[in-house]
């Protein structure tokens, strides 16, 4: 018997929430809100830089670097080119029906990218969305047990429609739509909200949302508080089209790629850059020079001194509140 959790959508930013059928914490656990250093107000950015022939370019220094705050320039105040810092990763799939044709490749290039990504010291979560937003497998460093999870997804669409058999952990013979919007929402709000360090979800989807409870912005601003990069697998059935607006919203907004899939090759070529950008990033971190704790969203803009290369890295941050 497959068992599912479902995810629920938290009053954070909106109103609406999703019904929750089983918890994503595990049972007996609790799950404390993340501990935050007031007297601190360092801002950490990762960054990967490439070239005008879109190689990572992996000797720069920090003289090489400029940051800059709502256009101030600000002193930086620590720099590494450490390749092997940990990472919290989510691997996000979207199963609603325009990607039948393309799951099962999917799946197989999904277990091998997290086998060669992930070093000792990370960690990935599994998450599948449709209709609604399901956690197959809790962040574990574990790779059987995510390989588990990634079979365990399966393709669910309401009211019949082209899809037939694999239904989905709940009848949704009342429901429409695809849930990108929540799951994205959910992971970064709900799972990677109490993580440290380096995090980033993978998505492979179309990027076509219908029927999610939270807005696209919301999506982005959880996002945005919780310091996570999404990079986007566009992945789109030629008769149903991709929203390739939507997914270089996402990404541009946290300081991720989308990088647009035709065929079960290009899949696996997706997956080897987004393992390559994850393991050549710079860390930089900064003490901004506006101290007010008024939680807006403060610009960031990080140059290097070669305009022919293309650095990646988020756009911003919520200052602390209060």
């Amino acid at each position: 018997m497959r068992v599912w959790k479902r995810l629920a959508v938290q009053a954070l930013a909106c109103s609406a929430a999703l019904t929750v059928a089983t918890p994503a914490v595990p049972q007996g656990q609790t799950q404390n809100p993340p501990t935050i250093k007031t007297e601190v107000s360092l801002v950490n950015l990762f960054a990967t830089v490439r070239d005008k022939n879109k190689r990572v370019v992996t000797d720069l220094k920090q003289d090489n670097f400029k940051v800059y705050e709502d256009g101030h320039e600000e002193k930086i105040a620590f720099f590494s080119r450490e390749m092997m810092l940990p990472i919290t990763l989510g691997l996000l799939l979207d199963t609603s029906g325009s990607e039948q044709n393309m799951l099962g490749a999917i799946q197989g290039a999904g277990s091998r990218f997290l086998r060669r990504v992930l070093r000792k010291g990370d960690e990935a979560m599994i998450i599948s969305f449709d209709t609604d937003v399901d956690l197959l497998s809790d962040f574990t460093d574990d790779r059987s047990i995510l390989d588990r999870a990634i079979n365990k997804a399966r393709i669910n669409t309401p009211g019949g429609g082209y899809i037939a058999g694999n239904p989905g952990p709940v009848p949704s013979g009342n429901m429409t739509g695809t849930a990108l919007y929540d799951a994205i929402y959910l992971a970064c709000g709900e799972k990677l909200n109490g993580e440290a360090g380096r995090k980033a979800i993978v998505i492979v989807t179309d990027a076509q949302d219908e029927g999610s409870k939270v807005k696209m912005e919301e999506a982005i601003e959880s996002a945005q508080r919780t310091d996570t990069v999404i990079h986007v697998l566009l992945v789109a059935d030629p008769r149903y089209g991709g929203n390739g607006g939507v997914a270089r919203r996402l990404a541009d907004d946290t300081g991720g790629r989308v990088i647009y899939v035709s065929s079960e090759k290009k899949l696996e070529e997706a997956f080897d850059q987004i393992s390559e950008e994850l393991r050549s990033q710079y860390t930089l971190g900064y003490y901004p020079t506006n101290n007010t704790r008024d939680g807006k969203f403060r610009k960031i803009k990080l140059d290097v001194d070669n305009h022919d290369f293309k650095v990646l890295a988020r756009k911003g941050y919520y200052a602390p509140k209060g």
